[in-house]
């Protein structure tokens, strides 16, 4: 399956002319991140419009349906313009949307709703078939205060998504609003760490009493974005900003993760979702909340309260590497805490070129040695294949071999005291899920979701291999298929997938900038950007080998999507962000046009 233009549903040529104040070019080795244009955190980015209507909204969402591409994680094109089809219904829309109450069946005939998703999540139901907001019935929205029950011991939640059916928010499910909340304990302090950030919405997030107490905010914005940033945390008295180093070009400030101090303790979250509305309304994300870590008694060593899994001294190490004393105050509270109690292991990447010892604690290196310590005995997981899964894609090389079946799947298939070798002919089976232009066109957002998917045409058609490994996004068994992905996962799963070996949620996309690439024949690792994540092994929750899959089991580990992976069929293509689809309006009846 190679790429040409003629792939997308209209064969001109779009326009990859740059917008806002700069735009960086990809090279051979740039991440999914690359070509970020910096636009102000206040606009949406694109532009909606009656299909052969001069008029722009200016990137503003409305009800009548002017939907603009939102300013996306990693955007690679963030102009890209959704057009309301040619034949779309010409009745006026129901300034209420999504929200109407209304049972009277002449109001559905005089007005247009927007199509909501039916309780299986699979199939779109007329609008005369929902619920009054607030039924318990009712389709969900992703900030309501439905009950977040604990998904077993692994606390990795999936966030709440607006538009699916409630029970599937109703467990294993969280929005930032219930991680923030006071239920969770008295908060003291804060501190967020993302790609992006609207600090005016973040606020609101947070509880009333809360509101007011100190936030550091680490971000990697510079230029006009630093400027935004810098204007909105001036409103707010008790925000900090830290900006991280990117010292290597093309390089992110990608991390997601959150410091809750409270006064009995504190709470670590590691998520996927920027900081912004649309990453927590109608998306798949992924949450890891640790428990509320308690103090050490007066007088213990910085180095206490380690876990088995290192958790503590790894974070202290990813801290260190910003090289900022703004984060000495936080690296204090973590040092004056109980982390013994972590499970999982961090597995980060701070940028740089790596040498020594240190080239081992980071990207895909930092897997492959925690593999070779703890990982799955080579007996257990033959046959075994890798299963990654993510939101964007990087420049990978024009040969499959050299990176991504090469030095990355090697260390993703390393297995327990056995050095890992370039596999060759013996390297599992790589099943890669990333979203098919149809996956986005029937997605909850429509063709805007699309805009978080920032795979551009001039990478993919460099790598036309990679379309062999791709599958589809399904996840009906969490009622998540039509939310699109912005989580991003990696496993080893049995053949018949009843069973993981290891399972990571991370911020790090496909791409060397994310994970590392070796340089000068393997004695350096070159990683740009900044991403954590956290892994997840067996015998840290009690088992064996293996973590079970099935809903029968005590314990099932709560993948986010379903299994196994369906495969790209013969005229399935990945969701690239800058070529437009017209032919074929999406679930909202508007088609992409990148400007």
């Amino acid at each position: 399956m190679s790429w040409s233009l003629s792939d997308s549903d209209d064969s001109t040529n779009p326009s990859l002319s740059p917008h806002g104040e700069r735009q960086y070019e990809e090279e051979e080795d740039c991440t999914g991140e690359t070509s970020r244009i910096e636009q102000g955190r206040g606009s949406s980015g694109g532009q909606a419009s009656t299909s052969g209507s001069g008029d722009s909204s200016g990137g503003q969402a409305r009800p009548s349906g002017s939907r603009g591409q939102r300013s996306g994680d990693e955007t690679g094109h963030r102009g890209g313009k959704q057009k309301r089809s040619a034949k779309e219904d010409q009745r006026p829309e129901c300034h209420y949307g999504r929200q109407c109450y209304r049972k009277n069946p002449t109001h559905f005939q005089q007005y247009r709703h927007p199509v909501d998703s039916s309780s299986d999540d699979e199939k779109l139901s007329p609008p005369h078939k929902k619920l009054k907001t607030g039924s318990p019935s009712a389709a969900s929205s992703s900030s309501s205060p439905t009950q977040t029950a604990d998904p077993g011991p692994y606390t990795f939640y999936l966030t709440k998504v607006s538009g699916i059916a409630a029970r599937f928010n109703q467990t294993g499910a969280m929005h930032i609003t219930d991680i923030l909340s006071a239920e969770k304990g008295k908060l003291l302090a804060s501190a967020q760490f993302n790609y992006m950030i609207d600090i005016p919405w973040l606020m609101q997030q947070y509880p009333k009493e809360a509101r007011e107490k100190p936030l550091l905010i680490v971000h990697g914005d510079s230029g006009l974005s630093k400027i935004k940033l810098q204007e909105d945390a001036h409103r707010f008295s008790n925000i900090q900003l830290c900006q991280a180093r990117l010292e290597i070009m093309y390089g992110t400030h990608h991390s997601k993760m959150m410091f809750l101090l409270y006064d009995d303790g504190l709470r670590i979250a590691i998520h996927t979702a920027n900081l912004i509305h649309q990453d927590w309304h109608q998306k798949t994300q992924g949450v890891w909340l640790s428990p509320c870590f308690p103090k050490l008694p007066d007088g213990a060593a910085p180095t206490d309260g380690d876990s088995s899994t290192h958790f503590k001294s790894d974070l202290l190490a990813y801290l260190a590497a910003y090289r900022k004393s703004a984060l000495e105050e936080w690296r204090k509270h973590i040092q004056e805490h109980d982390m013994s109690q972590a499970r999982v292991h961090i597995v980060a990447s701070v940028p740089g070129r790596h040498q020594g010892g240190s080239k081992n604690q980071w990207g895909h290196l930092k897997l492959r040695q925690v593999f070779q310590a703890r990982g799955p005995p080579a007996d257990l997981v033959k046959g075994w294949p890798v299963i990654g899964q993510f939101s964007s894609i990087g420049s990978l090389g024009a040969d499959a071999q050299k990176w991504l079946c090469g030095e990355w799947l090697s260390s993703l298939a390393t297995v327990r005291g056995k050095p890992s070798l370039m596999l060759g002919s013996r390297q599992p089976q790589l099943q890669l899920i990333y979203p098919s232009v149809n996956n986005v066109r029937s997605s909850l957002e429509g063709y805007p979701a699309g805009g978080s998917l920032p795979y551009s045409i001039n990478t993919a058609r460099k790598q036309p291999y990679l379309n062999k490994f791709l599958h589809q996004w399904s996840a009906s068994a969490r009622g998540r298929t039509r939310a699109s992905p912005h989580i991003k996962t990696y496993t080893r799963t049995s053949p018949d997938c009843s069973r993981l070996a290891w399972f990571l949620v991370t911020s790090a996309n496909l791409s060397k900038a994310a994970w590392g690439a070796l340089e000068k024949n393997g004695a350096q690792l070159m990683i740009r950007s900044y991403e954590i994540g956290v892994l997840f092994l067996p015998q840290g929750f009690g088992e064996d080998t293996t973590f079970a899959v099935h809903t029968s089991c005590s314990e099932p580990f709560p993948i986010p999507y379903d299994l196994p992976p369906l495969p790209y069929g013969t005229n399935d293509q990945p969701w690239v962000v800058d070529i437009p689809y017209v032919n074929k309006p999406d679930s909202h009846g508007c088609v992409w046009q990148p400007s």
